[in-house]
């Protein structure tokens, strides 16, 4: 910190960090420590020229103005750290983050009854592979070992029927459950862009007169086709994948609630007085806002689904582009001027970002880097410094000695 500046100290009390537990939130918990629900896209009543309530300013989120106190908190701009509100989708779409994970999820499990595609009580690699990786953390590399075993099966294995001489038993003597599959045939899963499709393999039976011997049928996955799947994966099913049930359901993954974050960390610009000119994340949340809404509409005035499809995909692109705004093969979203949005991940990465940028960028007074020189005319213990170095970096050296 500067010499010369100087910070009021927050009142807020401090507690000691126990532990640190990384997860997905659930939609519950985003809910839970929300606020407020946000529903509309504009910041300001235009009538009254206050914070819209419901809107992205909704005084309940914070406060970045020093004329208005919190009305969650009660304080004012200096302690009041924010508060997050949330959204509900129309539609759940896929996490930018986490669509690749998804999409490996989808090829280890069953479309039809989201069951494991393999049975871990009669498949002996299978066996071998939870065995290899019971520790806790090993589970990326379990997630990793079974995605390579089940995704090459195209079929979800069903429970054989048998005698009642070949059932298992556990110690106790209680019955062992079986698998549960379906047995139902399984497509390839594929990615491309912000969608994810499914490919069928038609058989012999299926083909069509004249059709080409092994045609492929190609079919898009909606966000919301892939939620219904996910949640119907059971616990036990989970904790095979390495994933874990209480911090990261597969089908927290798809976004159903979306966060919104506190007017601090999206703060507007007041323009020499021509009003306030807002942050890139408030420009595109209202954006997601007014596609989130044309989407309601439409489903309360009965529009049929394969009508909507444009709309479910015009709030894709903008969920995603709110994230990361420099996916490849994706249009970068822009401001009204045509520069490019300022994304939350382009905040965090790099060498200007806010972890290294930031969180772990050291500034003290006094110093610089410059390139030293070597001269005849200097001693050992001396460098030689260059004038504009010398000049310009000053250092304060006290005159009195007592």
């Amino acid at each position: 910190m500067s010499a010369g500046y100087r910070f009021a100290e927050s009142k807020a009390p401090l507690r000691p960090v126990r532990e640190v537990q990384f997860g997905v939130c659930s939609p519950e918990e985003i809910r839970a420590f929300a606020v407020c629900k946000i529903e509309f896209p504009e910041t300001i009543e235009e009538t009254t020229r206050r914070p819209k309530v419901g809107g992205l300013s909704d005084m309940r989120l914070g406060t970045i103005d020093r004329n208005f106190k919190c009305q969650t908190c009660g304080e004012g701009m200096a302690e009041c750290p924010g508060h997050f509100g949330y959204l509900d989708l129309a539609r759940p779409v896929y996490h930018i983050g986490f669509i690749g994970k998804v999409k490996k999820i989808l090829e280890c499990v069953c479309t039809h009854c989201g069951k494991l595609k393999s049975d871990v009580n009669t498949d002996p690699i299978f066996q071998a592979i939870i065995g290899a990786t019971k520790s806790n953390r090993m589970r990326k590399k379990r997630f990793q070992r079974v995605w390579e075993h089940c995704s090459k099966k195209n079929i979800c294995e069903a429970d054989p029927i048998r005698d009642d001489d070949d059932l298992d038993f556990n110690d106790d003597g209680q019955l062992l459950p079986g698998h549960g599959g379906c047995g139902h045939n399984q497509p390839a899963i594929r990615k491309d862009g912000l969608k994810l499709f499914t490919q069928w393999k038609k058989g012999k039976d299926e083909e069509d007169e004249g059709a080409a011997k092994g045609q492929v049928e190609k079919k898009l996955l909606p966000a919301s086709e892939a939620y219904q799947i996910l949640k119907k994966m059971s616990s036990e099913d989970i904790e095979l994948l390495g994933l874990s049930e209480e911090h990261a359901r597969p089908d927290w993954m798809i976004i159903t609630v979306l966060p919104i974050p506190p007017p601090p960390v999206r703060p507007g610009i007041v323009e020499g007085g021509m009003g306030k000119g807002e942050d890139d994340l408030t420009y595109k949340l209202a954006e997601i806002i007014k596609a989130n809404n044309s989407l309601r509409q439409l489903e309360r005035e009965g529009v049929p689904p394969h009508l909507m499809v444009d709309y479910e995909n015009l709030l894709q692109f903008h969920v995603a582009t709110y994230m990361d705004n420099d996916i490849a093969g994706i249009p970068q979203a822009m401001q009204k001027s045509g520069r490019p949005i300022k994304s939350i991940r382009s905040r965090l990465k790099g060498k200007e970002g806010r972890l290294r940028g930031n969180l772990m960028g050291k500034r003290v007074d006094f110093s610089a880097r410059t390139v030293i020189t070597g001269d005849p005319n200097l001693e050992l213990d001396e460098v030689g410094v260059p004038k504009s170095i010398a000049r310009n970096l000053t250092y304060p050296e006290r005159g009195e000695f007592w």
